[in-house]
């Protein structure tokens, strides 16, 4: 090293060592970061939750009457603090009268607070001002729920047409799809009894058929157990009575198929789906009680599902 500096090579120096602190002195602690507490807003969360859950279980003549009496409470207060000459209402320049003519200016003085309208003939003096603040805030929140019950309720009436148009058109829907089903199936009866049964082209065709089948199927299961919507008597049973008869037809179709007819795995999945589905609709199974003749059909609808050859 001594030959090095002497020959004037390049020498790096370390930095210096920060200077220890005295003994007699002790090293303070690192202070810990104040944490943010969310149990305040947590708590202003649950508050403003409450009131909202509170305004939507009342109905609009509940929150208008609310409003109305707010007004009258408010109104009353205004006058009772007027007995004291020091904090109440003032108009044209004097304390209000302790009289039902102060009364009456202290129900409209509480009215138009109420609907922010603020004349400036009737001021309120001392702490009523704060009355005044917090009557103003509250009325205009309850007002504004009023106005939302009342558009709320509007669209509510929208939103049930829209569903019941849309049930109609979902009913009408299958029954147009059960007809298709019916005809296709009749068709390939026909061919079949022809002998004109080319097995890769009546397998393809019968697969369509009962998959589109099934889907209706399940619109039914559906409508029987599920839906919040109950049809008219007539329309059910059309709709039982096109189910029926696609079933039958559908048995027909396999005991004239010939015997060497190989199913596709997709056609032996959806006959057993089918049969489920057509299984689980009778009179003792769907939780809803219909009228005779609906039952009938129900029946029938099961008898013919456990005759399909899965």
């Amino acid at each position: 090293m001594a030959d090095w500096t002497e020959a004037e090579g390049p020498v790096e120096r370390s930095a210096a060592p920060p200077p220890s602190a005295p003994l007699g002195r002790r090293l303070e602690a690192p202070q810990p970061r104040p944490r943010f507490s969310l149990v305040g807003v947590a708590r202003e969360r649950q508050w403003g939750t409450a009131v909202l859950e509170w305004s939507e279980r009342q109905s609009t003549v509940q929150l208008f009457l609310a409003w109305v009496g707010m007004i009258l409470l408010c109104g009353i207060v205004y006058w009772l603090a007027s007995l004291s000459r020091h904090h109440g209402l003032v108009a044209n320049g004097a304390v209000i009268e302790e009289n039902l003519r102060g009364l009456g200016t202290a129900l409209y003085f509480s009215f138009v607070t109420a609907t922010s309208v603020g004349y400036g003939d009737v001021v309120p003096v001392g702490a009523v001002r704060i009355l005044a603040i917090a009557e103003a805030v509250t009325e205009l929140l309850l007002f504004g729920a009023v106005v939302a019950k009342f558009v709320s309720r509007r669209q509510d009436l929208l939103v049930h047409e829209i569903h019941r148009v849309t049930f109609e058109d979902r009913l009408d829907r299958v029954q147009v799809n059960l007809h298709l089903v019916l005809v296709e199936l009749q068709a390939m009866a026909v061919m079949c009894e022809e002998g004109k049964t080319r097995p890769a082209r009546i397998n393809a065709r019968l697969e369509s058929a009962v998959l589109v089948f099934t889907g209706e199927l399940r619109t039914i299961h559906a409508l029987l157990y599920r839906t919040p919507h109950v049809p008219e008597e007539a329309v059910l049973a059309a709709i039982l009575a096109s189910l029926a008869a696609a079933l039958r037809e559908l048995n027909e179709l396999h005991a004239c198929l010939p015997s060497d007819f190989t199913r596709s795995p997709t056609l032996t999945e959806t006959l057993s789906t089918l049969a489920q589905l057509a299984d689980e609709i009778c009179s003792e199974c769907v939780p809803q009680v219909y009228a005779a003749a609906l039952t009938l059909w129900m029946d029938r609808i099961q008898e013919l599902g456990r005759q399909i050859v899965r």
